[in-house]
């Protein structure tokens, strides 16, 4: 395997894994102070294992891609994302579906996470593309 793709990859879960700890950290915080009497359909470490495997898989294979001579990367991106997105409405499904009454919390519990992701993700990838050129 490519040592650049192992570098990028072994930073990027790193940086993920920080990512994860310090945003999992700070909702929990918020919620437990500002959502007391709130009941949740999905505890929160569910949603943040979600993102967390997710975004690295997206990572993993653009990564994989652009090692391999790939550096048109952007349509592996549109797709892998609308795929994500997909997997998120499967996700939210149980919810959605589901008699329970206030569902609206829980779906900016994961929405709020899940635009931070998407901003980190991009933010990952084109840092390590402007580092080639």
């Amino acid at each position: 395997m490519n040592q650049a793709f192992k570098t990028r990859q072994l930073s990027f879960l790193v940086q993920n894994i920080i990512f994860t700890l310090a945003l999992f950290g700070f909702h929990s915080y918020l919620v437990s102070y500002l959502a007391t009497d709130i009941a949740f359909f999905f505890p929160l470490w569910q949603i943040y294992v979600f993102h967390f495997i997710i975004t690295s898989l997206l990572y993993t294979v653009i990564n994989y891609k652009y090692s391999n001579g790939k550096t048109d990367i952007f349509n592996t991106f549109m797709v892998i994302t609308f795929l994500k997105m997909t997997i998120a409405v499967l996700f939210l499904l149980p919810l959605l579906l589901s008699d329970f009454e206030n569902k609206q919390p829980d779906v900016f519990n994961f929405f709020i996470p899940y635009f931070l992701y998407l901003f980190f993700e991009v933010y990952s990838i084109t840092q390590f593309l402007q580092k080639k050129q």
